[in-house]
Protein backbone atom coordinates (compact mmCIF):
# COMPACT_ATOMS: atom_id res chain seq x y z
CA UNK A 1 0.00 0.00 0.00
CA UNK A 2 3.26 2.09 0.18
CA UNK A 3 3.34 2.78 -3.15
CA UNK A 4 -0.12 3.34 -3.86
CA UNK A 5 -0.39 6.30 -0.67
CA UNK A 6 3.45 6.67 -0.49
CA UNK A 7 2.32 9.77 2.54
CA UNK A 8 1.20 7.36 4.92
CA UNK A 9 3.39 7.81 7.75
CA UNK A 10 5.69 5.03 8.72
CA UNK A 11 8.10 3.43 11.27
CA UNK A 12 11.36 2.62 9.98
CA UNK A 13 10.45 -1.13 9.06
CA UNK A 14 7.44 0.44 6.25
CA UNK A 15 4.79 -0.37 8.69
CA UNK A 16 2.07 2.22 9.16
CA UNK A 17 2.30 4.34 12.88
CA UNK A 18 -0.73 5.52 14.60
CA UNK A 19 -0.72 8.13 16.96
CA UNK A 20 -3.61 7.15 18.30
CA UNK A 21 -6.07 4.80 18.24
CA UNK A 22 -8.76 6.06 15.99
CA UNK A 23 -6.46 7.15 13.20
CA UNK A 24 -5.89 2.95 13.20
CA UNK A 25 -9.95 2.55 13.17
CA UNK A 26 -9.61 5.08 10.00
CA UNK A 27 -6.93 3.25 8.31
CA UNK A 28 -8.70 0.14 8.46
CA UNK A 29 -12.41 1.44 7.57
CA UNK A 30 -10.67 2.86 4.38
CA UNK A 31 -9.01 -0.47 3.61
CA UNK A 32 -12.10 -2.49 4.59
CA UNK A 33 -14.38 0.59 2.17
CA UNK A 34 -12.10 -0.21 -0.65
CA UNK A 35 -12.36 -4.26 -0.01
CA UNK A 36 -16.26 -3.82 -0.45
CA UNK A 37 -16.07 -1.33 -3.72
CA UNK A 38 -17.11 1.85 -2.59
CA UNK A 39 -13.94 3.37 -4.08
CA UNK A 40 -10.86 2.76 -5.78
CA UNK A 41 -7.53 3.08 -4.81
CA UNK A 42 -7.21 5.56 -7.07
CA UNK A 43 -10.76 7.66 -6.56
CA UNK A 44 -8.97 7.26 -2.88
CA UNK A 45 -5.38 8.93 -3.56
CA UNK A 46 -7.64 11.69 -6.02
CA UNK A 47 -9.68 12.35 -2.56
CA UNK A 48 -7.39 11.92 0.17
CA UNK A 49 -4.82 14.71 -1.92
CA UNK A 50 -7.52 17.25 -2.47
CA UNK A 51 -8.39 16.97 1.34
CA UNK A 52 -4.36 17.44 2.21
CA UNK A 53 -4.17 19.83 -0.17
CA UNK A 54 -7.45 21.98 0.69
CA UNK A 55 -6.18 22.17 4.43
CA UNK A 56 -2.55 23.30 3.34
CA UNK A 57 -4.40 25.89 1.50
CA UNK A 58 -5.84 26.93 4.66
CA UNK A 59 -2.61 26.77 6.62
CA UNK A 60 -2.45 23.08 8.14
CA UNK A 61 1.16 23.28 8.82
CA UNK A 62 2.08 20.12 7.29
CA UNK A 63 4.05 17.91 10.40
CA UNK A 64 2.56 15.38 10.03
CA UNK A 65 0.53 15.49 13.23
CA UNK A 66 -2.98 16.15 11.47
CA UNK A 67 -2.10 13.40 8.26
CA UNK A 68 -5.34 11.07 9.90
CA UNK A 69 -7.83 14.26 10.47
CA UNK A 70 -7.38 14.68 6.81
CA UNK A 71 -7.82 10.59 6.19
CA UNK A 72 -10.85 10.64 7.95
CA UNK A 73 -12.47 13.86 6.21
CA UNK A 74 -11.83 11.94 2.76
CA UNK A 75 -13.16 8.91 3.98
CA UNK A 76 -16.41 11.24 4.99
CA UNK A 77 -16.40 12.60 1.38
CA UNK A 78 -16.40 9.46 -0.22
CA UNK A 79 -19.20 7.98 1.77
CA UNK A 80 -21.43 10.54 0.88
CA UNK A 81 -20.26 11.00 -2.46
CA UNK A 82 -20.87 7.26 -3.02
CA UNK A 83 -24.19 7.79 -1.30
CA UNK A 84 -22.95 5.15 1.79
CA UNK A 85 -23.74 7.96 4.49
CA UNK A 86 -25.14 11.18 4.48
CA UNK A 87 -23.70 14.58 6.04
CA UNK A 88 -26.66 14.05 8.53
CA UNK A 89 -25.70 11.08 9.11
CA UNK A 90 -21.95 11.59 9.76
CA UNK A 91 -22.73 14.68 12.00
CA UNK A 92 -24.95 12.80 14.07
CA UNK A 93 -23.00 10.36 14.78
CA UNK A 94 -19.89 12.66 15.29
CA UNK A 95 -22.17 14.17 18.03
CA UNK A 96 -23.07 10.71 19.39
CA UNK A 97 -19.67 9.89 19.66
CA UNK A 98 -18.93 13.39 21.40
CA UNK A 99 -21.48 12.94 24.15
CA UNK A 100 -20.19 9.57 24.60
CA UNK A 101 -16.56 10.95 25.61
CA UNK A 102 -17.71 13.99 27.42
CA UNK A 103 -19.45 11.36 29.34
CA UNK A 104 -16.58 8.70 29.78
CA UNK A 105 -14.60 8.70 32.73
CA UNK A 106 -10.70 9.54 32.03
CA UNK A 107 -8.72 6.95 31.41
CA UNK A 108 -11.52 4.55 30.21
CA UNK A 109 -12.35 3.58 27.20
CA UNK A 110 -15.54 5.51 25.66
CA UNK A 111 -18.57 3.12 24.46
CA UNK A 112 -21.25 4.62 21.75
CA UNK A 113 -24.59 2.90 22.85
CA UNK A 114 -26.70 3.11 19.78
Amino acid sequence: MKDILPDLPCDDTAAPVFRAPWEAQAFAMAVSLHQKGLFTWTEWAAVLTAEIRAAQAAGDPDTGATYYHHWLRALERLAVEKGAATPAALQAKAAAWDRAARATPHGQPVTLLS
